[in-house]
């Protein structure tokens, strides 16, 4: 039913002027749609990530976003890294931390979170 449909994030901020400068400025997405104080809409490749304003922002603890990179995993973790994202460390059987990016199973990941909190994560896939 839904499987040929693009799906769009959805993330809760409580400072949207925040949220735009990370967004936009250290992830580089576009902005595509803006309703003022409430909601920015991105573009990040065929689908959109929803940055709203929820005073629920930061409360979820699982991971939010996931971007399928690529090879290009070594060279964004480098970027965002020089623009001042710190990477989280976590201790997951399987997976060995080479610099800031997890190795294990076949795949190679970076997770990162955004201001408010949201657990946002790199895979090389």
């Amino acid at each position: 039913m839904l499987a040929n449909s693009n799906a769009t994030a959805n993330l809760a901020v409580k400072d949207l002027a925040k949220a735009k400068a990370f967004y936009e400025d250290v992830l580089g997405l576009t902005e595509v749609h803006d309703e003022g104080d409430e909601l920015i809409v991105y573009k990040s490749g065929d689908t959109s990530i929803n940055v709203y304003r929820s005073t629920f922002a930061g409360t979820n603890k699982a991971t939010a976003v996931t971007w399928m990179v690529g090879d290009e995993i070594e060279k964004i973790v480098s970027a965002l890294r020089s623009k001042g994202v710190v990477f989280e460390h976590y201790d997951m059987p399987g997976l060995t931390l080479e610099g800031d990016i997890h190795v294990g199973y076949g795949m190679k990941v970076a997770w990162f979170k955004d201001p408010d909190g949201n657990i946002l994560n790199l895979v090389d896939r």
